[in-house]
Formats: C-alpha cells, sequence, structure tokens
C-alpha cells in the first residue's frame, strides 16, 4: 500500500515483446503486434523486444492495451477481440 503523501515518479515503463511470440511481421514493424493488422502500417509505439527493437500497433489497439491516450471517464470503454 502506498503511503498518503506518495506521488508518482515521471518514468515510464516500456512493455518488453518476447520476439518469440511475434510473427516476421510483427518483428519488422510490418503488421500490428495485438492484432496481425498489415494495413494501414501499424504506426503507434506499443513497447519494444529484449534487443530494443521497437513493436508497433495500429491506434485501436494501442489504445486497447494503454498506450494511446486514456479514455475520458464519462465515454464508455469497449473491447473487442
Amino acid at each position: 500500500m502506498c503511503a498518503t503523501s506518495a506521488r508518482p515518479d515521471d518514468t515510464s515503463e516500456t512493455y518488453v515483446y518476447d520476439p518469440e511470440a511475434l510473427t516476421g511481421a510483427q518483428r519488422m514493424g510490418d503488421a500490428c503486434a495485438v492484432c496481425h493488422t498489415q494495413w494501414p502500417r501499424p504506426r503507434r509505439f506499443l513497447g519494444r523486444t529484449p534487443d530494443g527493437c521497437h513493436v508497433f500497433g495500429c491506434q485501436e489497439c494501442a489504445d486497447l492495451v494503454g498506450a494511446g491516450p486514456g479514455a475520458a471517464p464519462d465515454r464508455p470503454v469497449y473491447a473487442a477481440r
């Protein structure tokens, strides 16, 4: 439990993806790391692999996994599979 005076620091943690769980297109940034969509080419940064390569996703998946801006509190949030 956090102390009442505790404040979050300004560091952002980057999610690390297992490259073995990604397809070749996902590792190359040619497909979304979440839904495998290849067009339009994914442009949102989702995380990285252990060797430092960036992993990208489409706008919708980035919002779902929390890599996008937060949803407004008065707006419903939907999840899709």
